[in-house]
């Protein structure tokens, strides 16, 4: 019966002094859990700009080749690179950022299952 009641003694006092530490854990990853949120809406914010400047650009393009101005049509078409280069960074930022979301919330549901 003793032997039995120290075993019970020590898993509870094992299993409490892990709460503390489990619980800043939780909040971490809570924390990094909303941190991956606001830059996925950053990336998408600047997404919809990218694509806003890309049709402008390319819209500038159509007008400057009906009008003739075949020396405006080079400068747009370096602009219509720059935009889509940007706009491929975004998409990549955006990428990495959903993963590292996916990646923070697989690690905040194990703490919270205690694995």
């Amino acid at each position: 019966m003793r032997l039995t009641g120290w075993v019970i003694a020590g898993g509870l006092l094992a299993a409490l002094a892990a709460t503390p530490a489990m619980g800043g854990e939780i909040g971490r990853d809570r924390r990094d859990v909303r941190q991956d949120r606001r830059e996925i809406r950053e990336d998408n914010r600047d997404i919809r700009q990218d694509r806003r400047e890309l049709a402008g650009d390319r819209r500038e393009l159509a007008r400057d080749r009906r009008a003739g101005r075949y020396d405006e049509v080079k400068d747009d078409r370096k602009e219509i690179r720059s935009d889509r280069k940007e706009l491929h960074e975004d998409q990549r930022d955006r990428r990495d950022d959903v993963r590292d979301l996916r990646h923070d919330r697989r690690e905040l549901r194990r703490d919270r299952n205690g694995s």
